[in-house]
Order: C-alpha cells, then structure tokens, then sequence
C-alpha cells in the first residue's frame, strides 16, 4: 500500500471517529406499566419531582389508562402537575403519551375488532385525564405489534411508529432492518413513518431480554455511523416503579427525546424506504402450549366472539323490534376484555397482581372474561322462556354476517314435546335430528336459512305421530372394525387400532381428493416427547374405544376415548351434511403433572442468560398431526384484518436468537404450490402451528416443563380445546377461508320469542368476502366497520333491507373525524344502496343517521 493510500485510510477511520463524538445522538426515555402491571402508590409526584429536577428530561409515556383513575384518587397533587406539564404537547413539550391502549396489548395475539377497541377506550379514557393529549407516534416497550397498525394508527390520526423494544425482548422482538426511518407499509398499503430495528442494532450478547440499543452503547453507535445513521436514537422505556430518573444521568453527547420530537425533526423524509412488514417481522415467542396460557387464552377468545355478537344483535335488535341496550352499556364489557388481553396475562400468568386475595393474571383474566360474557349473554340469551302447554312454539335465528347462511342450528325441545317437528315460516316441516346433552336435555337440529345481518322465524310443532322424516344416518362398522362416515362431502375413516386416528379422508366433491398422506405418520395423531418418561408417547399407540355418539341425517359425531401412555382423553369427532367444517373436541384427563417437551433446561436447570430453552421447541411438544397428501406445500395465515403467505421453510428454532412468528390466530392454511387444494386448520383460541418440509401440519396442544423466568408451566387438571378440520379447492380468498372461519367464531344464535315478521336483513354486501367486524347502535346512528378479506381491491355496495332505512351516511376515521359524506341511491322498494371503494386487507367505517 502506498503513503497515499495509506494516508487516506487514516484519515477516514480519524474522520469516522470525530463523527461518534461530535454527532448527536439521542435517546427515548420514559415508563411502562401501570395500575394492573407496575405502578407504586405516589409515582405520580415521583415523575414529576423528577421532571422538575431535571429540566433536560423527556419522557414518552406507555402507561395503562385506568392508572390515571387511580392517580387522581390516591396522589392528587402528583396527578395535577403531571396533568400540568403535559398540556403542552408541541414539538417542544416534554411527555409523549406513545401508547394509549386500553389493556397493553400484544396485539399480534388479538382479533382486528379488539385492536381497534383497545385504542379507541384507551384514547377515550386518557383525554378523560389528559384532554390536551395528541397521538403522534405509537411506541412500546415490549413486542406490542400487529402487521395491520399502519392503516389503524393513521386512522386515530398517528403519523409515527417506533418498532424497536430494546430492553423487553423476552417475549420477542422484530426483525432487523433498515436504517434511521422506513415507511412501514401494512398489508392495505397504508404506511407511516418509523423508527425500526436497525439493521445494525444486533441482539445483545449474555442477554435473552436486549438488544445493544437499549444503553446507547458504543457498539450500537458505532454499528449505526458505519450503516450511515445520521441520527442514532437509542431507548429504554423503564418500568414504571424504577426509581432511576433519567436512566442515562445527564446528556453528555446525545439528547432526550420524545418520539415525536425526534422524528420530525429528522431530515428529508420523502425519501425514506418502504418496508413491507410482514406478521412475520414480529418475531416472537410465549410458553405455548402451557395450559395455564391455552385457558386464558380461550377465555379471552369465547368473550371477544361474543361481544361482538352481542353488539351486532343489539343493533339488530333496534332495528327489528324497537328494543336496543344504549351503547355505552357495552363499555364495560370491553374495558373487562382489554384488560384480559394485557401482555402480562400472556407472559406472566403465573404473578401475582391481586396480593391482597392472591390472585395471579391467569385469575384475573378469567375475572375480566367472565364479566365480559355476562354482559353479552343478556344480550345474546333467551329472551323469554317455552310455554309448558300449547302446540306451536315460535322462535328466531338470527345471523350476525352479511352472507346469507344455510347452516344446522341446535334448538332446545319445549318439555311437553313428545314429537317435535321444526317448521319453516311457511308451515314446510324440516328435517330433524333429535339430540341431547350431558344433562339430557333434548335438542332438535334443523338446517336454517338466514339472511345477511337479519334473521328467520320457525316454528316447533307436535307432530301426529312419531316420524319426523328421514332419520338415516351417515355412518357405518366395516368389518375390519374401522368406522366409516360418508356424508355429501366426505368419506371419512377412522382407525379405533390407532388410537381413533383417521385413515382416510376423501372430498367428495373435490375430484375424491384424498388429503391423508400415507406412510408419514397417523392423521389426527397426538403425539409428544414425554421428557419425565424419557419417551415419545402417542395416541396411536394404544387402541381406542369408539361409540356413537349422535348418527342422523344431518351431523354424525364419534366419541373416541383412547390413551396417551397413562393419560387417557376423549375426543368427539363431528361431521355435517352440507358442512365443510370437520370439528374436533379434545380433552385430555392427565394423571399428575407429566413433563412434556424437550429434556433440556428441566428440573431447575433454567438460566436467564441461556438462548436455548426447551419451551422454544415445538418439535418435543403433543401437537396434533396432520400429514397431508399436497405437493409442494405453502402455508397462509391470517391475523388481524391480514392473511400472509408465510416465508419459512419451517417452523422450527430452540433459541432465543432465531425465534419465528409460528402464531396461530384464528387459522393457518396448507395448499399445493398450484393452489388446487388446500387444508386449513382452524383453532379456538391463539397458540402456535407446527409446519415443516415434511408436509406436516401440527397444533401444539400441550407444553409442560420450565418457562420464562425458571417458572414451572404445570398441569392441572384437564386440558380442553376445540379445532376444525377444513378442506378445500383454491387459494384461501377464492375458498371463501376468512367467512367460513367467521361462520366458527359467530354462529347462527337462537332467540326463543316469536318475530312480528317472518324474516328480515337489515343489509347486505354486494361483493362476497366482506367481513363485518362490528355493527353498533349510538342513539340515531348506526356503525358499520367493514373489512375487505376477498383478496382483491374493488368497490362494494352495501344493499339495505326494506325495513332499515336512513337519512344520510358518511365515511368516517376510526378517531371519528368524517372523510366524506357517501352518496344514497333509493329504488322504487324503498331499498337504499350505498357504494365505496375499499382495498385489500382495507378497514372502513360507516356511520349513518336513521
């Protein structure tokens, strides 16, 4: 190397030296937590002591909202001042509130509607305290992140977003990319402007909980120069109930900031780097499969499917029968199901919140649930109860989606029946099928017909004599002992040898495709590594007793009780005419406390500091299993208002450096690299899936052993869960896969009092694939949240029925500012239409006046 050149290197390396020092960095500093999570009694006036000793400080605030109710209560003074000092919420103000949600929420793990709730009661609860408050920049200190934001923070009027979490990483942590901003894009296309992972922020070394960003570290600004950040911005937004104050000390060569502030003040953002981020981009691990997780879990599932019936019923109601429940009556309920969907729930369940009673978060969430679903019930129980005499008992089904739906609905039998009949509006007996419960409670099953949003009325009568129509069934015992169900859509197997296992599944009406592979293990299999036997068990290992369990011309179910070594389960096996949907029931009665996943990090071996940990490792826990006979296997999943097509080869990682989103929201679908076929599985509550290169499909179903924090993830009791099995032809959207997993979370509902009408449809949708994830009745007003989950961009007419009309309609934000009046066409029957465009995976909202 010549003097030249050598003098030039030296020069560059002095030149990038002198950057390090004399270039501003800066840092977001601030607190988490709140009244449910952390938050000690007279933190209030700390934070502002605080504030007041240290007139360099900012803070960005990520504090749960009802804290602020507390506050008032038990610190005033505190409460006033900081009420004070955030009036001032410009550029140059000094508290940032970067996180309103009304429950800290994951988000990644929650349906679309509950996202949009916990921004709406959490924004609506602060401005209660904070009227002041502007929302500019969405921030968390734990992996509160959902492919779908963009399209809802702009909506409530943010313009930024931060993706970072550097020192709250246990849970997880997005992917690394880019440099000083990006223009994080949603599935919809909507985007804002953010802060990401650096490219170069590198997770820390010795640490499972950090990125090298969290400290403003020499590394991370080093990493950062060399990327060609001109701005590094560092963060750690403490736990509320720390008591550090500025938790760098005083600014040497970099800045405190609140969001807003730093990144505004960036440079020319014009240019900045479209990141198409994906749910995959949230990179993110719990104890799944742990049971305490599995029930909390379901619980907050059974409430949020509820609520939202209960919401769209109500409104219905209004409508229908001039009967409504005030709007702000179902606040409650929410507020009880945003606080179930906390993080903490989810990654803690074991601690203990309520120390006065005991009670951990798992309690509370069922606490918070419960409430939830009682204030749905009222709405969605029977209203009135069956005459004890009289020959003809009226009833209404009631659909709460905007497709007209042909499906078997169970109605309870009126005591004094001895030979019940259903009969449609028009007096046309129906087939039945009579059934009965654990309590021997009759039931009769009937094939409605509903329309969109509306209902129909039927009838039960005493028939003359005991026939009720067909009563044949759909199954039979071949002689080799194995059971056969042929409906209209399927040949289905099952193996009592194996376990119950199914052997063959045949579509019918797909071409007699067969979707179980062969010689690839057993399909519907339970099988896991029993680390406390030092063995794999399965359920096909042992044989199964079968019985029947219903057998008539419209649903077929199997009870199948088995072994998984000592632990023995039951599983019923349900098959409907004319239904894609294969239901499976599981329940698993453990004897003791059996040890399930990998032999590693068990029995006090846990360190914090380890990447590897055994509850990472999918492969060691009971999964049900699917081998399925498709060529070339891709998977799609959906999570809120968003389907992705997945990017890993396989699902599998046992450290913390290489975690995967392997998250299951409402269901994953397997399809041939051709699209001909595909099966999707569909689950009840959030949890993880298991894919690989194998052609393997799995749903972790059990994990016991050591978990975060060296807790032990026990089990106790039961293990209880539901999953659906659905085949079919084409890709997820052309499958109609988003209204048919919709069908499973909002079924058609039962009201036992008469209707005045026969039937009515308060609206429909022009366009199939539209999901109405919320309808609400305020006084005069109606709201109508629609998302677009056809997989394609397009206009849609919404079509009211003759009796809902309206004066005026406007499209609407999601922070209630109106974005145009929408224009009415009225026909000559009095049907109104309205027209508006919405893109894929797009959310828009309507609010008309009756």
């Amino acid at each position: 190397m010549n003097k030249k050149a050598i003098f030039l290197s030296v020069l560059l390396i002095i030149i990038q030296v002198f950057n390090i020092k004399a270039q501003k960095n800066y840092f977001i500093d601030g607190y988490h937590g709140g009244v449910w999570g952390h938050y000690p009694k007279g933190y209030t006036t700390y934070i502002s002591d605080i504030l007041d000793t240290h007139p360099f400080w900012k803070i960005n605030l990520e504090i749960e909202p009802e804290t602020w109710d507390n506050a008032r209560l038990t610190d005033p003074k505190g409460y006033g001042r900081l009420r004070q000092m955030a009036t001032d919420q410009s550029l140059k103000g000094r508290i940032e509130f970067v996180n309103p949600a009304y429950g800290q929420s994951y988000l990644y793990n929650i349906q679309g509607e509950s996202v949009i709730r916990q921004f709406e009661l959490g924004i609506k609860k602060i401005r209660f305290h904070f009227p002041e408050a502007v929302f500019t920049t969405y921030s968390s200190e734990e992996p509160c992140f959902t492919s779908a934001l963009p399209q809802i923070l702009k909506s409530f009027g943010y313009s930024y977003a931060s993706l970072k979490n550097p020192n709250t990483c246990w849970g997880g942590y997005t992917t690394a990319y880019g440099g000083e901003l990006v223009r994080w894009t949603g599935p919809d296309g909507s985007s804002l402007q953010t802060v990401p992972r650096y490219a170069s922020e590198k997770l820390l070394k010795g640490s499972t909980w950090q990125t090298i960003a969290w400290n403003n570290s020499k590394e991370y600004l080093e990493g950062a120069t060399a990327q060609g950040i001109s701005n590094p911005v560092g963060m750690c937004i403490q736990d509320a109930g720390w008591r550090n104050g500025p938790w760098l000390g005083e600014p040497r060569n970099f800045e405190y900031m609140t969001w807003r502030g730093y990144i505004s003040g960036l440079g020319d953002q014009n240019a900045v780097p479209e990141w198409n981020f994906t749910q995959e981009n949230v990179q993110v691990s719990l104890v799944w499969g742990a049971q305490i997780l599995q029930k909390l879990a379901r619980n907050t599932r059974t409430a949020e499917n509820k609520l939202i019936m209960a919401e769209k019923l109500n409104a219905m109601q209004s409508v229908f029968l001039k009967k409504t429940t005030a709007k702000d009556q179902f606040d409650p309920a929410w507020q009880n199901l945003l606080l179930a969907q906390h993080h903490d729930s989810w990654i803690v369940p074991y601690n203990i919140v309520d120390k006065e009673k005991k009670r951990n978060w798992a309690d509370l969430v069922q606490t918070w649930t419960g409430r939830a679903v009682r204030i749905a019930d009222s709405i969605l129980s029977v209203n009135g109860t069956w005459g004890k005499t009289g020959t003809s008992t009226g009833f209404r089904v009631f659909n709460t989606l905007a497709v007209e739906r042909q499906e078997v609905v169970s109605v309870r039998v009126p005591e004094h029946f001895l030979h019940p009949v259903v009969y449609d509006a028009s007096g046309k007996p129906l087939i039945s099928q009579q059934v009965r419960d654990t309590i021997a409670v009759r039931y009769l099953l009937f094939k409605a017909r509903v329309a969109p949003m509306g209902y129909s009325t039927y009838h039960i009568k005493e028939a003359a004599n005991s026939t009720s129509g067909p009563s044949a069934g759909n199954l039979a015992v071949e002689a080799n002992g194995k059971y056969h169900i042929r409906t209209d859509l399927y040949d289905i197997t099952i193996d009592p040898a194996k376990g119950g296992t199914i052997g063959q599944l045949i579509a019918r009406k797909l071409d007699n495709k067969e979707f179980v592979a062969k010689d690839n293990g057993f399909f519907n299999e339970m099988k896991g590594y029993f680390y406390s036997d030092s063995t794999w068990l399965s359920s096909a290992d042992l044989p199964a007793k079968i019985a029947v369990v219903e057998n008539g011309p419209l649903r077929t179910t199997l009870k199948i009780e088995g072994h998984i070594g000592i632990h023995p389960f039951t599983q019923l096996l349900s098959v409907t005419q004319d239904e894609a949907r294969i239901g499976v029931h599981t329940k698993i009665d453990w004897k003791g406390n059996p040890g399930i996943g990998q032999d590693y990090n068990q029995k006090g071996q846990w360190k914090a500091e380890e990447l590897k940990k055994a509850f990472y490792n999918d492969r060691f826990k009971l999964a049900a299993w699917f081998p399925l006979d498709l060529k070339q296997q891709k998977l799609y999943k959906n999570a809120a208002f968003d389907v992705l097509k997945s990017k890993l080869d396989n699902t599998y990682y046992n450290s913390w450096d290489s975690i995967k989103n392997t998250v299951i929201v409402n269901w994953v679908d397997v399809v041939q690299q051709d699209d001909q076929y595909g099966m999707a599985l569909l689950t009840d509550h959030t949890t993880s899936y298991a894919h690989g290169e194998d052609g393997r499909l799995g749903l972790i179903l059990q994990y016991s052993g050591m978990g975060l924090w060296g807790r032990n993830y026990s089990v106790k009791g039961p293990t209880e869960i539901n999953y659906a099995l659905l085949p079919h032809a084409g890709k997820w959207n052309n499958a109609d896969l988003w209204t048919k997993s919709l069908k499973w979370n909002e079924p058609l509902q039962v009201n036992y009092t008469t209707a005045a009408r026969c039937s009515e449809s308060l609206f429909s949708l022009s366009e199939p694939g539209f999901e109405v994830s919320s309808l609400q009745r305020d006084g005069n007003k109606v709201l109508i949240r629609l998302f677009n989950a056809s997989g394609v961009s397009g206009p849609v007419s919404l079509i009211t029925g003759t009796a809902f009309t309206f004066r005026s309609a406007e499209l609407v934000e999601l922070d209630d500012k109106v974005t145009k009046p929408l224009a009415i066409k009225k026909d000559a029957k009095g049907i109104q239409r309205l027209m508006l465009e919405v893109p894929e995976f797009g959310i828009r909202t309507i609010r008309l006046y009756l």
